[in-house]
């Protein structure tokens, strides 16, 4: 056999195993580029997106890999996470931005701008000489040790550093979707010898090992190992993906086991879209099941009525929502981001409307109300707290993991709106545009005013006679029986499938036109665990009332590292408007108004002298920067009066504590450690009853801001739960307090106030270091305060 048979059938064998999992999909996706947005909310939103992303500086964004690769750079770091120790993360989702913006509208500065990108960082992954290519700082070091067996890994941090896995996944996708989206053949080249980097790095480890390397966030590295194997069709892509699948995570969901409460919840979401691609890979059912029983468990008992969920970036009890409309860290943006990338996974091997309905209502409500439709910005936290608000990101100050999916939001609207098999034409999302089926050569123009109108108009441009089935969505949030389907102005039967499609199959000729009309209702949406709160919705669309702009601290975030979160003073629940009635029937209360565009009145609240007027609601999309409510509680006229008492107890002790607070840390959570520099050797974070925790045998500390240098006193809040444990702390060195535990405390919250040395009145930054003693572990630390006084 010569060397060129050779070599064409080596090229037909990867071909074949990079097709693989496409005869397990049941449904295609066209090319952004097939999709043309038409004018719309979303269509604009794309637009100020393209703005934002061109007026970042990618030389800022590339200094990070210019330093790793030991070169010389050509502007500073961005600030903010861009240049304390995240730095380069941006620089990973700013290709994929590029690139899906690209493919959207073809914009020739964004190619231009992602050429330059590639073309530089090759400078970079060339300079290393091995295919190593990462803004980590110092990143080479902690490799090397990596590489010889010395692991050091923990929740957020591995060998001293932060994330590092998490943010080099952030290139591998980029340079994925300059070639997926753009044919960037030098993407693809810089891709693969990223990958056998990896390789190499972790070719001495067992799988053991690498599980442990796992324990430190590692963004969906199994994903994009497994497009790697898609790309090559080499296999030894695929064993890669498979051991870099985190077997906690994966083995409870095998088991038909719901153990998410607690966990930090956009570092688990991104692996489970690796085991779904994995899955579509091998043909592995189990391993599909146990993605859809993450997706089903997250959408149907831990999302909100935006589609969102977590609360400070955490998975709350399903069984209690209250620290959700308590807290001003609500749903955060890059766990909407990465379940809508899983339901699009799933839809295609399922090509079930459940996906599209949950598509649909995170698109409208929670993606779509995360960029300011004006100035631009990007949203961290969309806090559920009735009468709070959102922060936007700056483009010169602003660098969260959220600015960066943000980039990525509003640049690939195009994708879901429509959907293929060989003979089926799929209209999934009402969202004017126009399609170009080139297999077909069909164009399908959807032309509405949803949802201000619920009518939808299909328009078909043929140059000959078609045959193929139109599938057109019933939603979930209409009635079937009262939705009507109009062909050429003659109604056609519904023809409602399992998969909640109904079907048009005929041919279809130049100038059909198609009206679907969807009639829309008020609904009332209560809170996963049953609670009192309740959202409204019309179809869709969640509605909310508008709650005035004062005090919105930070609006428009600063570089500071908690820059992300909105620090306004947050109004007392007490003084938040309550529904008052039977909670059968809180939507008696909300009646349409009779003006242009989507407003609605909420009548029946108290105080009822307070908002006599009542309250207007509108579309949840359409409020930017200002404070809204979302959640509305609800008490029975009898019980208004112990509720409000209630809330307004609650209220005082925690304004009370909040008011004498300098700076706070809540310990074992990801965010708020790294934002105050969490250093230790070897520490545990874990979770009991409803509470994150720390503990060492070692030692473990925090930088701790005394900005206006008022601090007095150290509030320790922690579990005297365990025997022979200590409290050995220290403040910059100097010891307050040194005492061993009994237990004897229980499960009860415990709290300690502690005296500072006035020699360090006058420090603006106070190192707090929680020490073990010999054989002593720590307490179980879950919160640290600075006040101002004493709260005893």
């Amino acid at each position: 056999m010569n060397q060129k048979v050779i070599i064409i059938l080596l090229f037909a064998f990867q071909w074949i195993g990079a097709q693989k999992n496409q005869k397990y999909q049941k449904i295609s996706y066209f090319q952004l580029q097939d999709v043309q947005l038409l004018d719309s909310n979303f269509k604009n939103a794309m637009n100020v997106d393209k703005q934002y992303i061109l007026s970042l500086n990618p030389d800022r964004l590339l200094a990070p890999y210019f330093k790793e690769a030991g070169l010389k750079t050509n502007a500073n770091n961005y600030p903010n996470w861009e240049n304390t120790g995240l730095d380069g993360h941006i620089g990973g989702h700013y290709l994929s931005a590029l690139s899906l913006m690209y493919a959207s509208t073809g914009d020739f500065k964004i190619k231009e701008r992602l050429d330059y990108m590639i073309n530089q960082l090759e400078i970079c992954q060339n300079a290393s000489g091995n295919g190593y290519i990462s803004g980590v700082p110092n990143g080479k070091a902690i490799w090397k040790e990596i590489s010889e067996g010395n692991i050091r890994s923990s929740l957020f941090s591995l060998n001293d550093r932060w994330v590092p896995l998490y943010n080099i996944h952030k290139i591998y996708s980029g340079l994925r979707d300059a070639y997926w989206y753009t044919d960037s053949k030098k993407a693809k080249k810089m891709l693969i010898k990223l990958t056998d980097w990896m390789i190499a790095t972790t070719s001495k480890l067992s799988r053991n090992q690498i599980q442990t390397l796992l324990i430190s966030e590692h963004g969906g590295l199994n994903e994009v190992f497994a497009d790697v194997y898609n790309i090559t069709g080499d296999k030894k892509y695929l064993k890669l993906a498979k051991d870099f699948s985190q077997d906690t995570v994966l083995d409870p969901l095998l088991e038909k086991k719901d153990v998410l409460t607690g966990m930090h919840a956009n570092t688990q979401i991104p692996k489970v879209i690796g085991f779904k691609r994995i899955a579509d890979i091998t043909n592995d059912q189990n391993w599909n099941q146990a993605t859809d029983l993450f997706w089903q468990n997250v959408v149907h008992k831990r999302s909100v009525a935006i589609g969102g969920n977590s609360v400070s970036e955490h998975f709350n009890p399903i069984t209690d929502f209250s620290g959700m409309m308590k807290s001003v860290e609500g749903p955060e943006t890059c766990n909407t981001y990465n379940m809508l990338k899983l339901s699009k996974d799933l839809f295609a091997t399922s090509g079930s409307s459940s996906y599209m309905d949950y598509y649909e209502k995170a698109l409208y409500n929670h993606i779509l109300s995360t960029q300011h439709n004006e100035k631009g910005g990007f949203v961290y936290f969309t806090p559920m707290r009735p009468g709070h608000y959102r922060v936007y990101s700056q483009p010169e100050t602003s660098f969260w993991c959220c600015v960066g999916s943000g980039l990525e939001n509003h640049g690939k609207y195009g994708e879901m709106i429509y959907a293929h098999t060989e003979q089926d034409l799929l209209v999934n999302l009402f969202i004017p545009s126009k399609l170009n089926w080139k297999e077909k050569n069909v164009t399908v123009t959807q032309i509405n005013h949803f949802p201000e109108s619920s009518d939808t108009k299909l328009i078909f441009n043929l140059k000959n006679k078609s045959k193929f089935n139109l599938k057109l969505r019933i939603p979930d949030w209409t009635n079937a029986s009262e939705v009507k389907i109009l062909i050429n102005n003659k109604e056609y039967p519904i023809n409602k499938d399992q998969d909640g499609y109904s079907n048009i199959n005929r041919t279809w000729k130049n100038g059909d036109v198609v009206v679907m009309q969807l009639p829309m209702h008020l609904s009332a949406e209560q809170l996963p665990d049953g609670s009192d709160y309740y959202a409204f919705k019309y179809g869709p669309i969640v509605l909310a009332s508008k709650y005035g702009t004062e005090n919105q601290l930070g609006l428009f975030a600063d570089d500071s590292r908690g820059g992300h979160i909105a620090h306004g003073t947050p109004i007392p629940l007490n003084d938040i408007p309550v529904i008052v009635g039977n909670s059968s029937s809180v939507l008696e209360h909300i009646k349409k108004e009779n003006t242009q565009g989507l407003k609605f009145k909420l009548d029946g609240v108290y105080p009822k002298e307070k908002f006599k007027d009542g309250l207007e609601l509108v579309p949840f999309n359409t409020i930017q920067a200002e404070r809204y409510i979302i959640y509305w509680p609800q008490a029975d006229e009898d019980k208004i009066e112990e509720l409000m008492t209630q809330k307004a107890k609650e209220e005082q002790e925690l304004r009370k504590l909040e008011s004498i607070t300098e700076d706070k840390i809540s310990l074992g959570e990801q965010q708020p450690e790294s934002d105050h520099f969490f250093k230790s050797p070897d520490s545990y974070a874990g979770y009991f009853d409803e509470y994150h925790f720390r503990d060492s045998k070692a030692w473990f500390s925090y930088e701790m801001r005394n900005k206006n240098k008022k601090a007095k006193f150290l509030y320790i809040s922690y579990f005297d739960l365990d025997k022979n444990r200590s409290l050995n702390i220290e403040i910059n060195g100097k010891n307050i307090i040194s005492k061993t535990l009994d237990g004897s405390k229980g499960a009860s919250l415990q709290h300690l106030v502690i005296p500072i040395p006035p020699s360090e009145y006058d420090k603006e930054t106070l190192i707090v270091k929680i020490i073990g003693k010999e054989e002593q572990y720590t307490a179980k630390i879950v919160g640290i305060r600075l006040l101002n006084q004493n709260i005893n």
